[in-house]
């Protein structure tokens, strides 16, 4: 009796040790990589001017848009917001430099604007006229869409005619509103009267007697450019000043 205990007690010994040691043979399968985060996304940039072209002296407007960026700078004008605009008055013809930095790396964009230069010289045989000076003296000043208001930059402009017209006291002429092709005629007509008016009054609260000006609109019935795109809507959009016979 004892040896088939005995047989027993060393069967039960021999399998635990079986099922240890198949137990630990066995390897636990490890859980799958984690999945690497996406990259970041590269940033996007536009830079435009309108508009693109202009006489010296005259304002045109930058406009700018990113995205996934969160340093953006502006030569000569430095850090500025993910989006705007901005009127300049550049001197020379600029081409104006956006750099947008973020995680997903770099972009620029580039705006140009061409600058037109007044001709100051005339053959020594030719004298100027006094339309001919009165109009190269006297620069128009232009206007947003549907506005009538004087803009900052065009005070510039404003104050250079008066110092002309100070210097030639007896000239009289007429400040002639326009519009671009948009809208109606009769809105149109509302809305160049109010501008030659607009720039009538600036002109007189810097000096000019209000006598000496008479003011006339022509809608959009004069255009200065035919083209129908925002840069020639702008150039339309405009006092023009014509001295007066």
């Amino acid at each position: 009796m004892n040896r088939n205990r005995m047989k027993w007690a060393l069967m039960i010994v021999v399998l635990a040790m079986m099922v240890a040691v198949s137990a630990c043979g066995k390897k636990k399968t490890p859980p799958p990589p984690a999945p690497p985060p996406p990259p970041p996304a590269a940033p996007t940039a536009t830079l435009t001017a309108s508009p693109n072209t202009v006489n010296a002296g005259q304002q045109t407007t930058l406009s700018w848009q990113t995205s996934n960026a969160t340093d953006i700078v502006i030569d000569g004008f430095g850090t500025v917001d993910a989006s705007g605009s901005k009127q300049v008055t550049p001197t020379d013809s600029t081409t104006y430099h956006l750099i947008a930095k973020g995680a997903g790396g770099t972009q620029e964009a580039t705006a140009r604007v061409t600058v037109t230069q007044a001709t100051t010289q005339q053959p020594s045989e030719v004298s100027l006229t006094e339309e001919q000076a009165f109009a190269q003296n006297v620069k128009d000043i232009f206007f947003d869409y549907d506005a009538y208001t004087v803009r900052p930059g065009d005070q510039s402009v404003l104050q250079a005619n008066v110092n002309y017209l100070k210097q030639h006291p007896n000239i009289h002429f007429t400040v002639e509103g326009h519009c671009d092709e948009r809208g109606s005629t009769e809105f149109n007509l509302a809305l160049g009267d109010n501008r030659a008016s607009a720039a009538k009054n600036a002109i007189v609260q810097l000096g000019i007697p209000a006598a000496s000006i008479r003011t006339i609109s022509y809608g959009k019935e004069k255009p200065a450019c035919t083209e129908s795109n925002e840069q020639c809507w702008q150039q339309n959009r405009r006092a023009h000043f014509v001295i007066s016979k």
